[in-house]
Parts: C-alpha cells; sequence; structure tokens
C-alpha cells in the first residue's frame, strides 16, 4: 500500500509538473522570450537578471530538466510496481513522447517556423493528458470497491406528510417582512450568484481588456444577478414536491410553504422580465443568450435532464457555461474564440465540480429520485470521472492561456490551483469520506474562483 501511493504521488506531482510546463511554455511564447534565447539547450552569454525574457527562457528550460527528472523517477516506480497494464501503457505513452517533446522544443527555440510552437504546446498537452488517465486509471483500481450497488432506476421515495404551512410564532410586523424578504432571497439562489458573475466578469475582460465600460460592467452583472434569481426561482417551483423528500431542501421556502407557488411563479417571471431588460440595453444578442440560460436551466435541466439521464451534470454545464458568452458578447458585440473556450472551462469544469456533492449527498439524491451519478454508476466511477474532468478542465484552461494574451499570473493561478484541486480529489478517493467530498468541492471552487479573478486582473493590467 505505502509503495501504491509512492507512485500516486510521483504520478500526480509529475502530471501538475508537465501542466506548469505546459503553461510556461504558453507564456514564454506569448512573450516572445524565446527570441531572447536563440540557442539551445543553454543560452548564449552571461545570464542578464534585468532581462525579463532571458529570465522566462532560462525559467522555462529548468522546468523542462526538472520535470524531466520526474517523469523518469514515476516510470521506473510504476513500471516496477503492481499497477494494471493501462496504467503502465498511458505512463509509458507519455514517457516516450517527453524526449520528443524535448526535441520540438529545441527546434522551436532554434527555428523561426511559425507553426512549431502550437505543435510544441498540443504535444505537451497530450503528454499532460496520457499522464491523468493514468493517474486516473490507477487511482480506481487502488481505491476502488467491488461492494458498491449502483442504483439503475432510484425510485423517489415516500413524500412526508404535508401539513399545510408550518405555525409560526407571532412575530412584529418588522420581523414578518425581514422572514419573508429572506425567503424570496433564498428562492434566488444566491450562493450560486458570485461565481456565476465572476464567469461573467471573465468574459468582459477578455474581450475588452481596459476599454471595458462601466456602464457595460453594471448593466451586464445586474442582469446576470437576476437571471441567475430568475432560474433558480423557478428550479424551487418546478422541484417543490422532491425537494421535500431530501432532507439538504426539505426547508427551502415553497417545499415549505412559506412562499405560495403563485406568487413564486409571479417573482420569477418578474425576475427574468427584469434581466431581458437589463440585457436588452448591452444589445440583442446578450438578451437572447440570457433567455436561453433561463430556459436551459429552469426547463431543459430542472424537467428533462436532471430526473432523466446519469449525464445530467455534465450536459446541464451547459447553464453555468453561457454566463461566459453573455460576458463576451456584451463587451465585444458578437461571440469570439476565446469566449468560447472560456464557456468550455467551465462546462468541463462542472462534473469536476459537482460531482463532489454528489457523492455527498448520495443517499438525498437517490431519495429523491434523481439518477445521479454515484446513485446510478456508484462511487467508484464518479471518483474515477471527477479525475477525467478536472484534467480535461486544466487542459481547456491551458488552451485559453495559449488563444489569449493572458500573463504569470494566469499560468501561476492555474497551477497552484489545480495541484490544490488535484490532491483533494486525490484524498477522495483515499479517504472516501463526506468531509473529504465537500473538501474537494470546496477545493474547485477556489480553483475557478481565483482562475477567474486571474484572468480579470491579467486582462485589465494588459
Amino acid at each position: 500500500m505505502a509503495e501504491s501511493r509512492t507512485f500516486t504521488g510521483l504520478l500526480a506531482a509529475t502530471a501538475v509538473g508537465v501542466y506548469l510546463l505546459v503553461l510556461a511554455g504558453a507564456t514564454t511564447t506569448l512573450t516572445d522570450a524565446a527570441a531572447a534565447c536563440t540557442t539551445w539547450p543553454l543560452c548564449d552569454g552571461p545570464v542578464d537578471v534585468t532581462n525579463t525574457a532571458l529570465l522566462v527562457a532560462w525559467g522555462h528550460r529548468l522546468v523542462a530538466a526538472a520535470v524531466g527528472l520526474l517523469v523518469v523517477a514515476m516510470t521506473v516506480v510504476g513500471l516496477r510496481s503492481n499497477c494494471r497494464g493501462r496504467v503502465k501503457a498511458a505512463i509509458l505513452l507519455g514517457a516516450a513522447l517527453y524526449p520528443v517533446q524535448i526535441a520540438l522544443g529545441a527546434v522551436v527555440a532554434t527555428s523561426t517556423e511559425a507553426a512549431l510552437p502550437g505543435a510544441h504546446l498540443a504535444l505537451g498537452m497530450g503528454i499532460f493528458g496520457s499522464f491523468v488517465l493514468a493517474l486516473a486509471w490507477h487511482l480506481e483500481a487502488e481505491t476502488g470497491s467491488d461492494d458498491e450497488t449502483p442504483v439503475k432506476n432510484p425510485t423517489l421515495a415516500p413524500e412526508p406528510a404535508d401539513d399545510g404551512p408550518a405555525q409560526s410564532p407571532t412575530l412584529s410586523t418588522r420581523e414578518r417582512v425581514v422572514e419573508t424578504a429572506s425567503a424570496y432571497f433564498r428562492l434566488m439562489k444566491p450562493r450560486l450568484m458570485w461565481l456565476l458573475c465572476l464567469v461573467a466578469a471573465a468574459g468582459m475582460a477578455l474581450a475588452a481588456g481596459q476599454t471595458l465600460t462601466v456602464r457595460t460592467v453594471l448593466l451586464t452583472l445586474g442582469g446576470g444577478v437576476l437571471s441567475i434569481g430568475a432560474s433558480g426561482t423557478f428550479n424551487h417551483v418546478l422541484e417543490r414536491d422532491i425537494d421535500k423528500r431530501m432532507d439538504r431542501t426539505s426547508d427551502r421556502p415553497i417545499a415549505t410553504h412559506q412562499i405560495p407557488v403563485r406568487n413564486a411563479l409571479a417573482f420569477g417571471l418578474l425576475l427574468s422580465f427584469a434581466s431581458l431588460g437589463l440585457f436588452w440595453q448591452v444589445n440583442a444578442l446578450v438578451a437572447l443568450l440570457g433567455l436561453t440560460a433561463i430556459v436551459f436551466y429552469s426547463v431543459i435541466y430542472t424537467l428533462v435532464l436532471k430526473p432523466n439521464t446519469v449525464q445530467n451534470t455534465v450536459i446541464g454545464g451547459a447553464a453555468g457555461a453561457l454566463p461566459a458568452l453573455i460576458g463576451w458578447v456584451a463587451a465585444d458585440g458578437s461571440v469570439g474564440l476565446p469566449g468560447v473556450v472560456l464557456a468550455v472551462v467551465i462546462f468541463l469544469w462542472t462534473p469536476a465540480h459537482f460531482y463532489n456533492l454528489a457523492l455527498a449527498y448520495k443517499d438525498d439524491y437517490e431519495a429523491g429520485g434523481f439518477p445521479m451519478m454515484p446513485v446510478v454508476r456508484g462511487e467508484t466511477e464518479t471518483r474515477k470521472h471527477i479525475v477525467y474532468y478536472l484534467g480535461a478542465t486544466l487542459i481547456a484552461s491551458g488552451v485559453l492561456g495559449v488563444l489569449t494574451s493572458l500573463g504569470w499570473l494566469y499560468a501561476v493561478t492555474s497551477v497552484l490551483l489545480g495541484a490544490v484541486f488535484l490532491w483533494a480529489v486525490v484524498q477522495l478517493h483515499h479517504e472516501q469520506t463526506e468531509a473529504a467530498a465537500f473538501r474537494a468541492f470546496h477545493a474547485s471552487n477556489a480553483y475557478l474562483g481565483a482562475v477567474l479573478v486571474a484572468i480579470v486582473i491579467d486582462a485589465l493590467a494588459l
């Protein structure tokens, strides 16, 4: 077991090291640091500490050498272990491609061929992907259980007796107003707002940078808050009966009759119209995307995907990805490739994030009749898919770094917080507790929040 843990740690560290190398290479390309060192493997002349480009080039090569040693050590340990054949095949593929990556890097450093840096970065992402697959498969074999009994068709738990509105103690007029206002605020799912608004802010910053206007920011984020509130309200209305069966949702305002259904519907419609009114003042395409986000989450995700398919979380990630496009279109007026890639980052991050919550609340989701991944396919499969989607998220984040002029803050943040997220996921595999699932869940929030802040800062600083 100790040997297996050592190999797991080495494999995870190697994957993070390769990812660091990829983003360092992307930043080196964007800053044209390669032009400061056109020889290989060493740069001619003394090291000039005042030459930032030269220091970047040196740093990239030193990281490549250090990661190469990690690759060798991990490969040796892996081949000597009793890990599965497909794990060994994946690490051998990555290890075999690493010297090719180094050779291609040498050609990039000494050549002016424009297509070579792109091929160099793509190969690096391929190596990273190979090691992530090896990690996912190894963790599955190391920590998986054959005792799981996935539920093919989860059924609803009996609905608790509905005695109507709970009797509240006598309240003053002021206390009643505050309680009612708090209930309506809860309908809007405020905990989702900060992250989704940050997604939209990152999209705007990427598109416009320093030319972003205060009016555009206020209208877009204001419309975003209202559209999230509308979507959350409709979700509460449509799931009110199921909410009563689940411990985590049984105290929601509509489930407890604190707010009548018709009042909640009217509130949701009011928020929708107000949201679209603000979006329309930005431009018509933003309003259309805002309407799509409300309808997708409220109807397609809530009514169609969530109760009927195990892929509900994956496909439903489109709802969280739309704010990235809304932010980009608000600032640019049209859909652009970096905005699409940012949306892909959010789309891929969603399963890696939400599957942790699904693990923590597995019994609750089963009681609600939802075919979530842990319920239908088991916890082992779910943990493996978290690694898959985390790796895909990091690759998409690397692509975003290549396509844009984001700098070192974005690169360092993505690597460091990505490593923390990966560490939490590895710990989840070994501990398999509710606490570990919540730890990974919060690590995923920290990763995305920090990366989005870094995007905004880097984009506005350019």
